[in-house]
């Protein structure tokens, strides 16, 4: 029999005893004592269970002394007033007290905020609703998302800018939360939205906008970068309070975050790279405009609808989100930015590069030439390194290309394929540990000039033909991407059963690749001319001789 409320129950035992049933039949029926019966005949409603008295504790007795203590303490020095060690020490010192630390711990974080109401000093917490006005105010913060990228699982920081008015928010996931990301981050939501709010934008006091919080007043020393974009941008900024006292002051952000991190980050997506990523996230904005907020009678993108032309236009001219750093090369040909390192071309050891860090990457420039370009490392004290940087130094020392890092990192890539390990491992039986090593390097910086899927692909035919020379591999690779651009050949021309012969050698292919001759055949119609002129001077001379 499935069990019933009290309130079903004493519906039941008044129908039965509208219809006629006395108190002992009721109380057979229902299984109740005749006081049940009684209160339920009494009153449709019952009556609240009571609450049991509570349990004496061994802290009873020392309970006024510690309500004692915090009272004094209401007019002692801020830094003089006691913890909760100094109170528990005290009951054991001077009153002999046998109780826990963690009973008194207990006692005194609920009765002193209720000491300090019976007091007076305590503020009142209230809440006023606020009206925000159509394209005139946002709110922006960070929040914390777990991601499984490249089978990894790893911590990145949800960007978040959200319209006030209409609830429209656009999310960007990124691999840090520092000034780059928060740069970028609200370049990618102005964009999206098309402009930029009236009055103000609702802040943290993030580190990547603020330098010094003013603990005395509303008053922040902003950074200088900041001030800035900010300029740049024409947004007027509005600090919340510190910590959790001001995070109401955001509550639309704060809700935004929580939710979308709840309904789209459940179960923790997988993702080959934070581009990936992005792209869904934008998904699920576009998603997310469909909905309602609460009890308000529009979906997200009807309200934005109403207040994008409302917000200030975008100034037409960029702005550099990009962090300026001067390292040096040192003579692994690598520099340092934030806590990594990251490999430049080695020709360039001991020169002074210019780095432009973005939140995902980072650009390498020699003067104004774009020598390197790297994705953002997540971890500290990571090393990226490029192989293609070393290969110069390389070909004068095979013997170091074996056990390199950079070699480490490619496999890792995929830059460095089987058929590389495939293609070394013969080269090498046929030319020597170094001679085979060198000729593999070679190959690697036909990546220079011939795209990389071409280049395996030439590997891979010159491995097949038995050619393990970086000219065999160069040939190939120019056929293969040939063959991408250039149209199938008629049916007629290909003859069934037979393949077509695998040029091996460069020289070969050049000579089957030469040009059409357009000149004409040669004639000796001219010669004509001297054969004729011959023959009349032969028979002058006869007649003469005749005469």
């Amino acid at each position: 029999m499935p069990q019933i409320s009290k309130v079903e129950l004493y519906a039941a035992i008044r129908r039965d005893h509208r219809g006629g049933m006395s108190m002992r039949e009721l109380e057979r029926k229902h299984g109740v004592t005749w006081r049940t019966v009684r209160k339920a005949l009494d009153s449709s409603w019952p009556e609240p269970r009571k609450k049991l008295p509570p349990r004496a504790t061994t802290l009873d007795p020392y309970k006024p002394v510690i309500d004692e203590i915090l009272r004094a303490d209401l007019d002692a020095p801020r830094k003089q007033r006691h913890t909760v060690t100094r109170i528990f020490h005290r009951l054991v010192e001077e009153h002999g007290a046998d109780v826990s630390y963690g009973v008194v711990r207990y006692y005194v974080a609920g009765r002193k905020p209720e000491i300090l109401v019976e007091s007076g000093k305590a503020p009142l917490e209230a809440f006023v609703p606020q009206t925000h006005l159509p394209g005139h105010e946002a709110e922006v913060d960070f929040g914390d998302v777990t991601v499984r990228l490249a089978g990894e699982l790893v911590t990145c920081y949800l960007f978040s800018f959200r319209l006030s008015y209409s609830g429209k928010a656009v999310h960007r996931v990124f691999a840090s939360c520092g000034q780059e990301a928060f740069f970028e981050g609200h370049v990618h939501a102005l964009r999206t939205l098309g402009g930029v709010p009236r009055t103000k934008v609702r802040y943290d006091n993030l580190k990547a906008a603020v330098a010094r919080v003013l603990v005395q007043s509303r008053g922040r020393v902003e950074a200088d970068r900041w001030i800035a974009f900010r300029s740049h941008f024409g947004i007027e900024s509005f600090y919340c309070r510190p910590g959790i006292e001001g995070a109401h002051e955001r509550g639309g952000v704060e809700g935004m975050i929580g939710y979308f991190r709840r309904n789209h980050f459940v179960p923790v997506p997988e993702v080959s790279s934070l581009a990936e990523l992005n792209e869904m996230v934008e998904q699920w904005d576009r998603q997310d405009d469909a909905r309602r907020i609460g009890s308000r009678p529009k979906t997200v993108a009807e309200y934005f609808a109403f207040e994008q032309p409302l917000l200030m236009p975008l100034p037409e001219e960029p702005f550099e989100t990009g962090r300026l750093f001067t390292p040096r090369v040192d003579r692994y040909g690598q520099i340092p930015v934030r806590t990594n390192r990251y490999s430049v071309p080695i020709r360039l050891i001991g020169k002074r590069m210019r780095v432009v860090l973005h939140a995902s990457h980072l650009v390498v420039y020699d003067q104004n030439v774009e020598v390197a370009r790297h994705e953002r490392l997540i971890a500290k004290g990571a090393v990226r390194l490029d192989l293609d940087h070393y290969l110069e130094v390389l070909v004068r020392k095979p013997g170091a290309f074996p056990g390199s890092t950079a070699l480490e990192q490619a496999r890792s890539a995929g830059r460095f394929t089987p058929v590389h390990d495939a293609w070394w491992d013969q080269a090498r039986k046929i030319h020597g540990e170094r001679d085979g090593t060198r000729a593999l390097i070679e190959v690697l910086l036909l990546g220079r000039h011939l795209p990389h899927e071409h280049v395996v692909a030439g590997l891979a035919a010159s491995l097949r033909a038995g050619a393990m020379t970086a000219d065999a591999v160069a040939l190939e690779a120019r056929k293969a991407a040939q063959a991408e651009t250039e149209p199938a050949p008629a049916a007629d021309r290909l003859v069934p059963g037979k393949s077509s012969a695998t040029v091996t050698s460069l020289h070969e292919w050049r000579l089957a690749h030469l040009p059409a001759d357009t000149r004409p055949l040669p004639s000796v119609a001219p010669y004509d001319q001297l054969l004729r002129r011959r023959r009349t001077s032969g028979s002058d001379h006869r007649e003469g001789e005749a005469q």
